[in-house]
């Protein structure tokens, strides 16, 4: 099975991500918008590269940073974030969080282009329901110091759909000009192996559909939507649902409900003729 390979095969962690679909909140923007985690450097044309959220009184106030991966299927082990620090305030404060948590998962419906963070657009796809997640880690502390920091998931998670969120929970630093507390992003990067981009996803009623594509794709936003007909389709299509038990896919269900952290998994392979589109 392609998936099967795909999954137990050796690899070296890379970094994920392909495009940022927004953030809870931005500042100033477009100059501190998501998009600037993506640079590896500090300094992007003599400007300082970081993502800001809008002040809040409140520092419980959570915020959220959203990402595409390359693949819609990603085994994810580790993500790093560095938070930013000001040194261009008194004091040289770092807006640092208390935790972070991290959700992987598919959107409900296909991605836009228009609906994504861009120059001119602050992103349209950042609440919940926009999407279902399949997985959610634990907490994890986050100091309060100028460094690439690295989160290591218990286990490898392979993230289905394709999308990441990042939850920023506990502002710390208050900014001295206007009393409210903030939270900046340096860099962030989502560590893991990309599975074939000959296997997509596809939401359904019940879960998502997995789908292998013999022949190369092209790369676009509609990952799970690229409107080939069933016909064109290698004779595979496996549908994966959120509950319930299998029938005899043996260790298959086993891993990959171990790497989701969930319930098991009821894989179904579909009929030639059924539409899976």
């Amino acid at each position: 099975m392609h998936l099967s390979h795909s999954l137990l095969s050796p690899y070296n962690s890379r970094n994920c991500i392909i495009r940022c679909i927004g953030a809870s909140s931005t500042d100033n923007f477009p100059e501190e918008t998501i998009e600037n985690t993506l640079e590896p450097i500090d300094h992007v044309e003599m400007s300082l590269s970081y993502w800001s959220s809008a002040g809040q009184r409140d520092p419980s106030f959570p915020e959220c940073l959203i990402y595409m991966l390359h693949s819609d299927l990603c085994l994810i082990d580790e993500i790093k974030i560095q938070p930013f620090q000001a040194f261009f305030q008194y004091g040289d404060p770092i807006y640092s969080v208390q935790y972070v948590r991290f959700r992987m998962g598919y959107p409900k419906l296909p991605l836009c282009p228009e609906q994504l963070v861009s120059d001119g657009n602050e992103g349209q796809l950042t609440a919940d329901d926009n999407y279902t997640w399949t997985y959610a880690s634990p907490e994890f502390p986050m100091l309060q110091e100028n460094v690439a920091q690295s989160f290591k998931l218990p286990h490898a998670v392979l993230c289905i759909g394709g999308v990441v969120k990042i939850d920023l929970l506990g502002r710390i630093q208050k900014q001295a000009i206007d009393g409210l507390h903030y939270i900046c992003v340096s860099h962030v990067q989502i560590l893991g192996n990309p599975l074939s981009q000959e296997l997509s996803v596809a939401p359904c009623e019940n879960g998502v559909v997995l789908k292998y594509h013999p022949e190369p794709r092209r790369s676009n936003v509609r990952r799970s939507d690229d409107g080939r007909s069933p016909s064109n389709w290698h004779n595979f299509a496996t549908r994966i649902w959120q509950s319930g038990t299998g029938r005899g896919m043996g260790w298959n269900q086993a891993l990959l409900s171990r790497l989701l952290l969930g319930p098991p998994l009821q894989l179904l392979e579909e009929d030639d003729d059924d539409d899976i589109s």
